[in-house]
This record gives C-alpha cells, sequence and structure tokens, in this order.
C-alpha cells in the first residue's frame, strides 16, 4: 500500500517527527488526534469513535477511530493504546483492511538526510 494525495498528510506526521515507527511493537507512536485530523483532512469521515478508560483511575487507556471517504469508499482506521509516562499514544493504522506500516511511508533507516545532517556527501 502506498500513500497518496489526501493521505500526504500522515507522510507529513512522520517527516514532522511527530509520527515514528516502533518496530519492536510494529506500531506508530504518535498522537492520536493528529492520526484522526491527518485522516479528515484527507477526506475521511468520521463513522466510529470510542475510547476506554482504566478501571483504577477512570484515565483514558486507548481507543478507536474509523471512517470512510464517500468519494472514494476507502475505509481507515486507527487503534490506540496510552503509553505509561508518554504524551503519545501506540496508533495502529489501517487503510481498507490493511495496516500501515514503516515502509508503506517510505520509511528509510538510512534516510539521506540524517546522512546528510552528520556530514556526509550533499
Amino acid at each position: 500500500m502506498t500513500i497518496e494525495g489526501a493521505l500526504a498528510d500522515l507522510v507529513a506526521l512522520r517527516d514532522d517527527g511527530r509520527m515514528t515507527w516502533t518496530g519492536r511493537e510494529c506500531g506508530w507512536v504518535a498522537a492520536p488526534d493528529e492520526v484522526v485530523d491527518a485522516f479528515v483532512r484527507g477526506g475521511f469521515e468520521e463513522c466510529k469513535r470510542a475510547t476506554t478508560t482504566s478501571r483504577r483511575d477512570r484515565r483514558p487507556a486507548g481507543g478507536l477511530w474509523q471512517g470512510v471517504n464517500h468519494a472514494t469508499g476507502a475505509v481507515a482506521s486507527a487503534v490506540w493504546v496510552v503509553r505509561a509516562l508518554e504524551d503519545r499514544a501506540l496508533v495502529f493504522i489501517e487503510i481498507d483492511g490493511e495496516a500501515l506500516a514503516a515502509g508503506d511511508v517510505e520509511v528509510d533507516p538510512f534516510d539521506r538526510r540524517s546522512y546528510e545532517d552528520e556530514g556526509g556527501e550533499s
């Protein structure tokens, strides 16, 4: 799967460092509202949203969002788990039933920009 056109906002989140891939957990570390906002700006209309809370302190423990793009018929979803002591959650993203993984937004661990930043060739 590739991200094109309207979903370029997810790539922008990644490029800005506000959405990062965690291979160990096979998900994205991001603020759930930023991921949802990217889908909405991309033409997805919310059709389901739910949150869960902790039994002990009633703080949010996670949630889910699902939207549909009426122009294309595509369905997008984000499911997240709040991480202790962090301001961002572990977010699992799917579009049309396919998980959005690191390679789907062209994440390259040897990104040329990092190489250039460290004094490599330009």
